[in-house]
């Protein structure tokens, strides 16, 4: 696999989320994230390719809405995704979140 480098850093965290895939649901926890995507660990396993949603709760903040991101890699119950689309309530929000991050890269 060909190295990669992110357009936007990954920010490390830890905030719980639950996530879907056709009808099942899965929680876990958001280990690091980005405007376009982040790590996460779950109790519902998920392949590379699918698409879930996630709701994703960050201190002092709304929860985020995810409705849909693409797996791009798994390894064991952690998941790396893409984001696919996130309506702009929740956009805003998370970009307000990372700029208070500062940048860690």
């Amino acid at each position: 696999m060909p190295l990669t480098f992110r357009q936007f850093p990954w920010h490390s965290v830890s905030f719980p989320a639950v996530y879907y895939v056709r009808n099942f649901e899965g929680s876990g926890t958001i280990w690091d994230l980005s405007l376009t995507g982040g790590r996460f660990s779950g109790d519902l396993p998920l392949r590379v390719g699918e698409v879930c949603s996630l709701t994703v709760s960050l201190r002092s903040y709304r929860p985020i809405y995810i409705a849909a991101a693409i797996v791009q890699w798994a390894r064991g119950d952690e998941y790396g995704v893409d984001i696919l689309v996130i309506d702009d309530e929740s956009c805003d929000d998370l970009a307000e979140f990372i700029e208070t991050q500062g940048d860690f890269s």
